[in-house]
């Protein structure tokens, strides 16, 4: 590989604001967005929970914010995966509160939302020092006292999974973190609730309720009669606490012999009352197998502890792969948001215990399945660009190995071998974009990668993939012919000839083309003929459409495009999902798939729709997710993984906007003490969509090829924040198209001076290197690899090293 000798720099100043006429709505923010201003911004959402597990188990422990730890082998909410319902109905609860007499709290007696009952918010949080991702979550009491709960995974060996279904177990220690100095009790009671998961999911879609967690009355007994057995440890005492067939359901810890006192509650109710002295670190541990363990292998893992396993954990969560870039910003909460998304993306996912495939999931505790579009931005928009191949690799096997075996979702559609899809042991719901997300994320991998053995394994899938797009672009169907046939684009199940679908599978067919050029394999010409008059076709009928279309009017009388989801002026039958869809997978997406551009007419009239258009004032203080959608912030008011709009800020260099979304991903549609995501806020959590994508803008902004054919740009959109001083912003063996780089800058003590150092390994050589200049006030003089450049207002000055 070429190492790096000549860098073109092309030193632009960036202005901070926006000044000509079609612009104006363009003005920036008082003051450029960080974290704290974003924060101003979002309140936490509620409802949060955030799994708890161990990469690629087939199950995960779930802990809501409020402390509930929920073992549920086979969740019960959305489509189930079929080998999972071997442990259907198989779940357990531990709610752990404080008590003034020890006893749980009573429970309501109608199917009722938590959050009305507590609020809705808790206090969590990740251990900083640890790689283990050990879950905290708090309780302050007005007594004098902080007691703190903490939760981690374990499994036998802390090493990689076998089977999938190893036992699993949550390590749970309640502690007292803080005595109050000046009023406090001797001790204090707490309550652990053991019962089955009551916790259940209902679509309210009222008022400002979108997915809520309700507490289901029904729900709550457990069906096995459960009994404490004693046992004597060092002149302590601990519990199990046992079923009927003798298995372990919950283990205490040996402790002071008076600390927990376990009894039979309510029928099917049990608890645990522990008393807490009110010294720092006075504790009570627990053991918590997903499934009833048998004695023996309870015991081995008791006899770790708690710290024993913690101990035995970390070697595993401190590895990387080798190949793994680093990331480090001057944000603590960037990084710390960062490094717990890249674990979520491996907990949640899965090797199947019977066939032995591995996937990524959508969610945890709600979407526990695969709805394949979203869940390849896992990839794409995260671990690809992390530098996580091998696990890319791993994970996406399963849709070559499967290619071809479902049929389309659409009636003009027969079984293709080209046909990428959601194996049917994993399906949510079938989209036709599943293909082009695959063949993107495929593609993507490979280009990133160069791993010569994917390369191998993989062209002949990727092009069958091509192929698959442009035989069905070619056959006859009821539709418009040279575009792919109508079928099923999103959970509306209508087919149609939906702009999302068209997007998807152009992208996918162009990132194709990309990587079958690069290999120079002897079909990329055809499929890029092919590619740019699919865009000619798409354009001609897209215009025409939006031509005869609707329109809407702006707050200066000005008529505006408000082009159609589906190259037809006919509507499809009204659904619940239609208003709020018309901004997740409509319009705004041909920006990010290329098949139009942001300064397009069209485009700029739907982005500015959703920004200042007649929805925005139909919105009170109390609104829901399937409400008529609206950019909040830049991000959508219903699921925020689909905020395309920053695609056109982006490629307009609208800084503005731009960080306003980012910012926005990043504080309004993440959990702000876990950094779990979710599907829409208050509601579905337990995702990483937005994660993948709030990573790809991130990424996009200090180092980006996608911007111009054959260049790579660097601080085009870099935050102001991540220039500092006081720490150098380090982005190592960051994966590109053209090969591996190495960008590390920090200003100096005055800041007017800006330091960088950069290099690259490149596979491919850019043809050119531009660095932008941050409009940072002040700032005087760039110097890039020791060589000086004087900052100027307007001159941009390509520079030869």
């Amino acid at each position: 590989m070429k190492k790096i000798n000549i860098l073109y720099l092309l030193l632009s100043i960036l202005t901070a604001c926006v000044t000509t006429p079609e612009e104006s709505s363009r003005c920036c923010l008082p003051q450029e967005p960080n974290v704290e201003i974003a924060k101003s911004w979002w309140p936490d959402q509620r409802n949060v929970w955030t799994p708890v597990g161990w990469k690629d188990h087939y199950f995960r422990f779930n802990i809501l914010y409020n402390g509930a730890i929920l073992a549920e082998p086979c969740p019960h909410w959305a489509p189930t995966r079929p080998h999972s319902l071997k442990w259907l109905d198989k779940d357990f609860m531990l709610k752990i509160a404080p008590s003034i007499d020890g006893n749980p709290e009573e429970l309501p007696d109608k199917l009722t939302s938590q959050w009305r009952l507590d609020g809705g918010h808790g206090i969590q949080g990740w251990r900083t020092d640890k790689q283990t991702p050990v879950l905290w979550t708090d309780f302050p009491l007005q007594e004098g006292l902080v007691v703190r709960q903490e939760v981690f995974a374990h499994i036998k060996g802390a090493r990689d999974v076998e089977t999938g279904i190893e036992p699993l177990y949550a390590w749970i220690r309640l502690s007292v973190i803080h005595v109050d100095e000046l009023r406090h009790p001797g001790k204090f009671l707490f309550s652990v609730q053991l019962s089955r998961n009551y916790y259940v999911h209902r679509e309210r879609y009222l008022q400002e309720d979108g997915i809520t967690v309700d507490v289901e009355p029904s729900r709550v007994p457990y069906p096995q009669n459960l009994n404490a057995e004693s046992f004597r440890e060092n002149g302590q005492v601990g519990l199990r606490i046992l079923e009927p067939d003798g298995k372990v359901r919950l283990t205490v810890q040996p402790t002071d012999s008076d600390k927990v006192q376990f009894s039979a509650f309510k029928p099917g109710i049990y608890n645990l009352k522990v008393t807490l002295k009110a010294e720092l670190g006075d504790h009570v541990d627990m053991l918590l197998p997903m499934l009833p363990d048998t004695p023996g292998e309870n015991e081995r893992e008791c006899a770790l502890g708690f710290d024993g396993a913690l101990a035995d954990a970390e070697p595993y969560w401190e590895k990387t792969p080798e190949s793994s870039a680093q990331v480090h910003v001057p944000e603590k909460y960037f990084n710390r948001w960062l490094s717990q998304s890249l674990k979520f993306a491996e907990i949640i996912a899965e090797k199947d215990y019977l066939n032995g495939e591995y996937t990524f999931l959508t969610g945890s505790w709600g979407y526990d399945n695969l709805w394949s579009t979203p869940t390849s931005m896992t990839s794409h928009m995260l671990l690809s660009l992390m530098g996580y191949h091998d696990v890319v690799a791993k994970h996406i096997e399963l849709f070559r190995k499967n290619q071809g075996s479902v049929k389309p979702p659409g009636p003009s559609y027969e079984v293709h071998p080209g046909y990428f899809s959601t194996p049917k042991t994993l399906t949510a719901f079938d989209w036709l974009t599943d293909h082009g997300a695959i063949l993107h994320q495929a593609s993507m991998h490979a280009l990133l990668s160069k791993d010569t053995a994917f390369i191998k394994k993989w062209t002949e899938s990727i092009v069958k993939g091509c192929d698959f797009i442009q035989d069905m672009c070619e056959s006859d169907h009821d539709g418009i012919k040279g575009l792919l046939p109508p079928g099923n684009a999103t959970d509306e199940l209508f087919p149609v000839q939906a702009v999302w679908n068209m997007a998807w599978n152009y992208k996918g067919l162009v990132t194709a083309v990309r990587f079958l050029k690069q290999i120079k394999h002897p079909r990329a010409k055809e499929f890029e003929t092919f590619a740019v008059q699919f865009k000619k076709t798409f354009n001609d009928a897209y215009r025409k459409y939006a031509e005869d279309g609707q329109r809407w009017m702006d707050s200066q009388g000005n008529k505006r495009y408000k082009p159609p989801t589906n190259l037809s002026l006919m509507p499809t039958p009204y659904h619940s999902f239609t208003e709020a869809f018309y901004l997740d997978t409509g319009p705004m997406i041909l920006v990010w798939a290329g098949l139009m551009d942001a300064n397009d007419r069209i485009m700029i009239d739907i982005v500015d729709f959703f920004r200042e258009g007649p929805n925005k004032k139909l919105y009170g203080t109390r609104y829901h997710p399937l409400c008529r959608p609206y950019l909040d912030h830049e991000i959508s008011t219903c699921e925020p993984c689909y905020s395309w709009n920053v695609f056109h800020a982006w490629q307009l260099q609208d800084r503005k906007h731009y960080l306003e979304g980012l910012y926005g991903l990043l504080l309004g549609a993440t959990s702000q003490n876990t950094y779990i995501s979710c599907e829409h806020r208050h509601g579905i959590q337990g995702v990483i969509a937005v994660n993948a994508l709030a990573f790809n803008l991130a990424r996009l902004a200090v180092i980006d090829e996608q911007i111009t054919s054959g260049e790579l740009h660097l601080l085009r959109l870099c935050p102001l924040a991540w220039l500092s001083d006081k720490e150098e912003t380090i982005f190592e063996k960051m994966p590109t198209e053209f090969g591996p780089v190495n960008l590390k800058y920090k200003l100096n003590a005055d800041k007017t001076t800006l330091q960088v150092s950069f290099s690259g390994d490149w596979h491919e050589q850019p043809q050119r290197i531009v660095l932008h200049v941050p409009p940072m006030q002040g700032l005087s003089k760039i110097v890039v690899n020791g060589k000086k450049y004087a900052v100027k207002e307007t001159n941009q000055i390509v520079v030869v090293i």
